[in-house]
């Protein structure tokens, strides 16, 4: 179990890292890694979008936001049977866990039962399963512990200090009450961010920070490298340098050592090399597949010729123990910035 058994992690701790030489701080994400984690395996998961578009929420990277004007076009939320069916074509490219998306800012009570119905099949046929539907009310994290699901993914997206230039419509805090309602309910967290927007190093060590700081941190933490889309306020923002992008993740690979941390959106514009230095650094899981949400993925074949010359290999599907009680895991906002 993800547990935190030191000292919070300070800002200050966190930069200290980032400073690290390059290889000195592979190298210690990479023995980390070993201690906690087989060494060549990757957990493989793939992501279906489930209800495309419309959402009323204004967060600045994403096309499925109705306040922008981008070439994505909404659609409704998807039948069961078309999500049965792409949930067996993940299963057959050897997928572990089944994840579906809906732009919403919450659910109605007859969208989760739809979503609830979509859980319980995919489980039933012996994968994990995630959703990522948006803020959820009180029961609602019950409901979907009952329907079999395992993970719930509700990103906190960047720092407290830069969430404010890039989404309006929905607080910090009420990211932490959704990520508390899931603990409460017994489910396993899937909670990280996105790299890229514009944001400083020191505003990267403050992402981590809340995450490493919670108690206990996810088991699953996805690292997203902004996807640039035309028509989203961050479509011109400066690309990141890769090698950051790589110290991110080791970075959050010794923060979190018992965390899958996971390569997410943006793998697409990563070349092999770059990927490879991730893998070094910590990441053993990837979102794989043709399609994220709305942006493209590498394709399978690329992936499997990927894994072979790495010699890496899908990893067995082993779900965490059951997350702590409610007053073991309630997030905090507040980290020291020392």
């Amino acid at each position: 179990m993800s547990v935190n058994t030191v000292a919070p992690w300070t800002i200050r701790r966190i930069m200290e890292l980032y400073d690290l030489p390059f290889m000195d701080l592979l190298f210690q994400a990479q023995t980390v890694h070993r201690q906690h984690h087989p060494a060549n395996q990757i957990q493989l998961s793939s992501l279906l979008s489930i209800k495309t578009g419309a959402c009323p929420e204004d967060c600045s990277y994403c096309p499925q936001s109705s306040k922008y004007q981008t070439e994505l076009e909404p659609e409704p939320l998807m039948p069961l049977n078309q999500v049965l069916e792409a949930a067996r074509a993940a299963q057959a490219q050897g997928a572990q866990r089944f994840c579906m998306g809906a732009a919403w800012r919450s659910p109605t009570e007859k969208q989760l039962d739809q979503v609830i119905d979509m859980v319980s099949a995919v489980k039933a046929m012996g994968l994990e399963t995630c959703v990522t539907l948006g803020m959820l009310k009180d029961g609602q994290a019950e409901r979907l512990k009952q329907a079999g699901l395992d993970y719930y993914n509700h990103n906190l997206d960047t720092s407290p200090e830069f969430y404010g230039q890039i989404i309006s419509t929905r607080t910090y805090q009420d990211r932490l009450d959704t990520l508390e309602r899931v603990r409460a309910a017994g489910l396993n967290s899937c909670c990280g961010g996105i790299i890229g927007m514009g944001e400083s190093r020191r505003e990267r060590a403050g992402l981590l920070a809340q995450l490493a700081n919670m108690r206990p941190y996810p088991e699953s933490v996805p690292i997203n490298q902004l996807v640039k889309v035309p028509g989203t306020p961050l479509d011109q923002v400066e690309d990141l340098d890769p090698f950051e992008f790589v110290r991110t993740i080791a970075v959050a690979r010794i923060l979190m050592p018992t965390c899958a941390v996971r390569l997410s959106a943006g793998r697409e514009t990563m070349d092999d090399s770059t990927q490879a230095l991730c893998f070094m650094a910590g990441a053993n899981s990837i979102f794989y597949g043709e399609q994220l949400l709305t942006t493209g993925n590498p394709q399978f074949v690329a992936d499997q010729n990927l894994f072979a010359r790495l010699q890496l290999e899908a990893a067995k599907t082993t779900l965490s123990e059951p997350p702590l009680s409610l007053e073991q895991t309630r997030p905090r906002a507040m980290v020291e910035a020392l």
